[in-house]
């Protein structure tokens, strides 16, 4: 069933649990989170990131992902994550993807204001929800994909001038109208080479000031402890992509290792083991984010 991020977040935020976001850039993968999804009867969302375009387009991975989300036995948002331009959310609208994330958070906070606002103005007139990010994730020099580099918490003398400022983030999503807002708080996009140092007490003081769901980017590798302490302070949607895609490279790898013969191997047995590994690993995930 198809519907809004707006109102799987909605009901999130009302019984404090989180919808997990999952990127989908090949068939394999829309087909272990949704199945996933079907067997915990737990809503969730279907993601295309803009930076995956390389792998694939939207063109062509969009109508798959709507057309599974369509036949689900359960409910399934359609978004477009780290949108970079108008074009790209505008296209993702167009399709019927039923969200998209206009991700301005490098620019100039008054550049990311304004640009986001006039999304939200061209996406809620047709029904469609906003995502926006303020403040900065930290990316992986592995599997962090952002197309921004690595850093670190390690980097930055004071982390209040990179992690997402209560007082503006009232402003911000006063001004723009967004659905819901992506927020700093010290994860990573990608792999976790050490301990991330999560202001995860920083989620309820921004609490205080705005009342929308919160989102929570470079969710894989979080513990599950400090999942459940996000969700109880505020966070609603928990993007997560990389430890997914390991599962199904790690699958892959054992299972070409267990062939006896080198020279009958076939694709077909290969994507299936990737996908029974995906959909494991994002049942995982699920499980903890209903359950918090």
């Amino acid at each position: 069933m198809l519907v809004t991020l707006k109102e799987l977040l909605t009901d999130a935020k009302k019984n404090q649990y989180a919808v997990g976001a999952f990127n989908v850039p090949n068939l394999e993968a829309v087909r272990a989170v949704v199945e996933a999804a079907e067997e915990l009867n737990s809503p969730v969302i279907l993601q295309h990131a803009e930076v995956h375009e390389g792998l694939v387009s939207i063109e062509e991975i969009g109508p798959i992902m709507l057309d599974f989300a369509r036949k689900a036995k359960v409910p399934v948002a359609v978004h477009l994550d780290h949108g970079a331009s108008y074009e790209m959310c505008v296209k993702a609208i167009r399709m019927g993807f039923t969200s998209v994330m206009y991700d301005a958070s490098s620019k100039e906070y008054e550049v990311n204001r304004d640009e986001t606002k006039e999304i939200v103005k061209i996406a809620h007139a047709v029904g469609v929800s906003v995502e926006a990010e303020l403040g900065h994730i930290f990316t992986s020099a592995v599997g962090g994909g952002e197309g921004r580099g690595s850093d670190s918490s390690e980097d930055y003398e004071d982390l209040d001038d990179v992690y997402t400022d209560p007082d503006l983030a009232k402003s911000f999503v006063d001004a723009t109208g967004v659905d819901c807002l992506a927020i700093g708080f010290g994860t990573v996009h990608g792999v976790y080479l050490k301990e991330p140092k999560l202001d995860l007490d920083r989620i309820t003081l921004i609490k205080e000031k705005i009342d929308v769901p919160f989102v929570m980017h470079g969710g894989s590798g979080v513990s599950e402890e400090n999942y459940k302490i996000a969700i109880k302070n505020g966070i609603c949607k928990i993007n997560y992509y990389t430890y997914m895609n390991k599962a199904a490279g790690k699958a892959v790898k054992e299972y070409l290792a267990e062939q006896a013969d080198q020279d009958s191997i076939f694709f077909d047995e290969i994507s299936l083991a990737a996908t029974a590994a995906m959909k494991e690993n994002a049942k995982a995930a699920m499980a903890i984010f209903m359950n918090p």
